[in-house]
């Protein structure tokens, strides 16, 4: 962390005597956290969880509490005794206060305040200070949970994120940010907290159903699409490989993700969402909406697949795409397995508008500021616009549902 002190700048204001003085404070911190790529991080002989949690020459041992999603231990029974045993049979671990608590994972966590009191009344009994851990092994939305309680905990310990499904290890488990649903809109209690230390363990994803493997394949195309255009056509080239969850291909997909999420947050000059571009978030403000309409229904990824189809398409109809390039979008997204309509895009109000398009609105009280979208200029290539034309948007739910009609 650097620091220096700011300019005195006497500043002399109309009608005022005497002048004003600011001392204008600015400083800069420094954030660094380790993404770490391994198999079976709870082994015995695995070192990574002692790497990222080592402490310091002649400090005392630290502290550990561990919290698991509910629905992993559903696919890993063993999953707590693991942890525990992990703990329990190493000296360069820290000492785990108490057995893992496991808690309700997915959006069910992000709606229920009590919860996140249960997760802040266990932190604080359990003495986790500044120089302890929290461990939050699960879901994008449980990491979201977790991580919002650690960082609110005596204004932030540290946290190590294991994601365990295919979506938070490539893109929500290794970003800044975290939050819980109000009044059944999503994330609309958070804050920018970087994590510790995230461990991305290919192992964990073994137990995933299938659906909820490929729902995270979405934001591996969205990132290819914003940004990576070399990219996009390997997933395109992978795309029977990544279906069949072939463990090259999914590793593959999954780092080169991290990696292009990991660089927009650290080269894309707004790492804590001050402005209002939200380059990550192409295909998001129609994802949450249609979250929203149906009740949790679709999973995240999924929604975002559907979003990106129908910004994909719009940016045809606004003349930014070559036409055409939407067909190849939509190819890789079904190839890899997702459904490109819900009948929650095809809603509407008493006056005949899509009741998707509160999202737009919902988007920009999001940003604080201007609405800005991301759209297409090219495959690998992403364009903000501030204008979302809802004639446009229309006529792209009518593609997408000629397109869906047997």
């Amino acid at each position: 962390m650097a620091y220096r002190l700011g300019r005195v700048e006497p500043v002399s204001l109309a009608g005022i005597s005497p002048p004003y003085s600011i001392h204008r404070q600015r400083f800069t911190v420094t954030y660094d956290y380790a993404v770490l790529f391994t198999r079976d991080c709870f082994a015995p002989d695995n070192d990574t969880l002692a790497m990222v949690m080592a402490r310091a020459p002649g400090a005392p041992r630290p502290r550990c509490i561990a919290f698991v999603d509910l629905g992993v231990i559903a696919g890993r029974p063993d999953l707590i005794a693991e942890i525990d045993t992990h703990f329990s049979t190493r000296d360069d671990l820290p000492n785990l206060i108490r057995p893992p608590q496991p808690l309700p994972g997915g959006e069910a966590i992000k709606n229920d305040p009590q919860l996140i009191a249960r997760l802040q009344d266990m932190i604080l009994e359990g003495r986790i200070d500044r120089h302890s851990y929290v461990l939050a092994v699960g879901g994008g939305a449980f990491l979201d949970a977790v991580g919002l309680a650690a960082a609110m905990a005596h204004r932030g310990v540290r946290l190590v994120r294991v994601p365990t499904t295919v979506l938070a290890q490539n893109d929500s488990g290794v970003g800044v940010k975290t939050a819980i649903n109000r009044n059944g809109a999503k994330n609309q209690i958070g804050v920018f907290a970087p994590p510790w230390a995230v461990i991305n363990d290919a192992a964990l994803l073994d137990s995933l159903p299938r659906r909820d493997r490929i729902a995270g394949m979405a934001e591996a195309v969205k990132v290819a699409l914003i940004r990576d255009a070399d990219f996009f056509a390997w997933l395109e080239r992978s795309a029977n490989a990544l279906v069949r969850f072939k463990p090259e291909a999914v590793a593959t997909m999954i780092r080169r993700s991290a990696e292009i999420h990991m660089r927009q947050i650290a080269e894309g000059g707004d790492p804590f969402e001050q402005g209002s571009a939200r380059p990550l978030d192409f295909g998001h403000w129609a994802a949450h909406r249609l979250e929203e309409l149906t009740h949790g229904q679709l999973r995240h990824g999924e929604a975002v697949a559907i979003g990106i189809a129908l910004d994909t398409r719009y940016s045809v109809l606004s003349g930014l795409l070559p036409a055409g390039e939407e067909l190849r979008v939509d190819a890789l997204l079904e190839q890899l397995g997702f459904s490109l309509w819900h009948p929650a895009l095809g809603l509407r109000d008493d006056a005949g508008r899509p009741l998707v398009l509160a999202g737009i609105e919902a988007f920009r009280e999001h940003l604080g500021g201007r609405l800005t979208i991301t759209l297409l200029a090219a495959l690998g290539r992403g364009i903000e616009v501030n204008v979302m034309d809802a004639k446009l948007i229309g006529q792209a739910i009518d593609w997408l549902a000629e397109r869906a009609s047997p």
